[in-house]
């Protein structure tokens, strides 16, 4: 589906998405390290364990309002929230004030995610689910790459200016949303919304969160989505500390006497800008070859190869190996991404799809809290043995994988018995 054929919707979200991504990873990646200089690594790596639960918590309440009153509503409260929680951070001088303000950006996000998401899902047909899903993802990543190598300069020379441009930004983001997109919400939520009062309509939504929790299929796709998901987060968690411990310093180019020499933190520090680059130029072509393939077997696929290639970095500690693996365990990653949510929008209920996008966040929120333990362990555990329990956990996600789709096959009628 080429873009010049999107709804208006999709079109300007594009830009503003991507926009507002490259400015988030000018800040992100540098905010442990700005905590933890300013209270101390033990407070920060601690208080880096409480912006996941808000954003959890946003986003289920921001995917069962999204089916309620809309796709549009959602994402205009999000965006205002952000830009809000920008200012303050702008103008704070209490680090405790900036850490609310952190907690407040993570929050206005996920509340506006599954909004956003069903709303891809509202407006493009499912064969063109993943192309599309594909597209945003390349612009975000575009951001991924060239947000960090800018954010090291504007960060913590000039993170006054860096916060107040986002904060433009995001205003100016959520002006469009307001004049530019119109509501998707599908007929059948509109006659469901009335005039109750926000009480009920909480318990309206949770009781329907409760019926997701007891929908036994999509309890597996979560299951199968942490497990897969843990070695793919070990590019930012155990991936630096086995490069900068264990991958000894040398030369890029080892056969010309003219390579640069590089430590294992800028080993490191190509081996992630390589994942982001592959990411930008290969999820487009890479969704386009696979899009005949059965969903169950380009997440079964990508499991493998995602906890193959994390497992193989053990193996040799040759840049070029690392450069070679790199490109294994991000094609895993680059084949899960689009089709994780066009599953979603698939499997769920038309009047429920805004809340099982909140509930796919489960997968992500879950995962970072399980995935530190790698580093936890590296105390006790050597290197190999760490690279051991990544594979296994990604041979268990197969597992999850292949249970999902006998149960999804056997009972195709699953989702629309789900009344919410």
């Amino acid at each position: 589906m080429q873009i010049r054929l999107w709804d208006n919707n999709l079109k300007v979200r594009l830009i503003g998405d991507g926009l507002f991504n490259m400015l988030f990873w000018m800040y992100f990646p540098f905010i442990t390290v700005y905590f933890g200089s300013a209270m101390g690594n033990h407070i920060a790596g601690l208080l880096m364990t409480v912006p996941p639960v808000f954003s959890m918590l946003g986003s289920l309440l921001g995917g069962a309002l999204a089916d309620r009153l809309g796709r549009r509503p959602v994402m205009l409260t999000g965006a205002l929230f952000q830009t809000v929680m920008f200012a303050l951070f702008a103008i704070s001088t209490s680090h405790w004030i900036e850490f609310l303000a952190f907690i407040g950006l993570g929050l206005g996000g996920a509340f506006y995610k599954p909004a956003s998401s069903a709303m891809v899902a509202d407006l493009v047909p499912p064969q063109d689910r993943r192309q599309v899903f594909a597209t945003f993802m390349t612009a975000n990543n575009i951001g991924a790459v060239l947000g960090p190598a800018l954010g090291a300069v504007f960060f913590f020379h000039y993170r006054e200016g860096l916060l107040w441009t986002c904060t433009f930004v995001m205003l100016l983001y959520f002006i469009c949303i307001y004049y530019l997109v119109h509501e998707t919400l599908p007929f059948s939520n509109k006659s469901l919304s009335g005039s109750n009062s926000i009480t009920v309509v909480f318990k309206q939504q949770w009781k329907g969160y409760g019926i997701i929790f007891r929908d036994r299929i999509f309890l597996v796709y979560i299951l199968a989505g942490i497990f897969s998901l843990i070695p793919i987060m070990q590019l930012d968690l155990y991936m630096p500390v086995y490069v900068i411990d264990e991958v000894p310093e040398q030369t890029l180019f080892p056969w010309t006497s003219l390579s640069p020499v590089l430590a294992s933190t800028e080993i490191y520090g190509w081996l992630v800008g390589f994942n982001g680059l592959l990411f930008v130029l290969f999820i487009l072509p890479v969704t386009k070859w696979f899009q005949n393939w059965k969903e169950r077997d380009i997440f079964i696929l990508s499991s493998l190869l995602s906890g193959i290639g994390t497992f193989a970095i053990g193996l040799n500690s040759n840049i070029w190996f690392l450069f070679f693996i790199t490109i294994i365990f991000t094609f895993g990653e680059i084949f899960r991404t689009p089709v994780t949510q066009s599953f979603i929008s698939r499997y769920a209920p038309e009047h429920a799809r805004g809340q099982y996008m909140g509930m796919d966040s489960l997968q992500n929120t879950i995962s970072k809290f399980l995935a530190p333990m790698t580093v936890f362990l590296s105390n006790w555990v050597p290197p190999m043995g760490i690279f051991s329990i990544i594979l296994i956990l990604a041979l268990i996600s197969i597992v999850f994988y292949v249970q999902l789709f006998r149960l999804f096959v056997e009972q195709p009628e699953a989702t629309g018995k789900i009344n919410i």
